[in-house]
């Protein structure tokens, strides 16, 4: 068996400030699918706290606390993803020194009311069970 064979393959959501969508994907993909793949978030850029209508209506749907595990990190900070994925690039994907697998392009619900939230966090969800 070829040693590339080993240990779960890494995916990586990725977006600008990493404060939503990839803290959100990376949240549910470790709830939902934790046992088949290792998942990370990063941008190229990052904000002081995850956001709060992300974090509140995560810990609702899921009773997930993103603070208690995860930070608003830049790509250089996570392992070398196996499959990088752009959460929606709306003024332009960040270079992350490798094409992207996919972009899921999905529109930033900062700054909406909740039931946008939860259209968007619904489509990850939905997204990583299809992985």
């Amino acid at each position: 068996m070829a040693l590339e064979n080993f240990g779960k393959k890494k995916i990586a959501f990725i977006c600008v400030h990493n404060s939503c969508r990839s803290q959100i994907a990376e949240a549910l993909g470790k709830h939902l699918a934790g046992d088949r793949f290792e998942f990370y978030s990063a941008g190229t850029e990052t904000k002081p706290q995850i956001n709060q209508d992300a974090v509140r209506i995560m810990k609702q749907l899921y009773g997930i606390d993103m603070e208690e595990t995860q930070y608003s990190k830049t790509v250089d900070k996570i392992p070398a993803p196996d499959i990088a994925i752009s959460m929606g690039c709306d003024v332009g994907c960040p270079y992350i020194g490798r094409d992207f697998d996919e972009d899921w392009g999905l529109a930033d619900p900062t700054g909406k009311d909740d039931a946008c939230f939860i259209q968007v966090i619904e489509e990850i969800a939905r997204r990583i069970k299809e992985l």
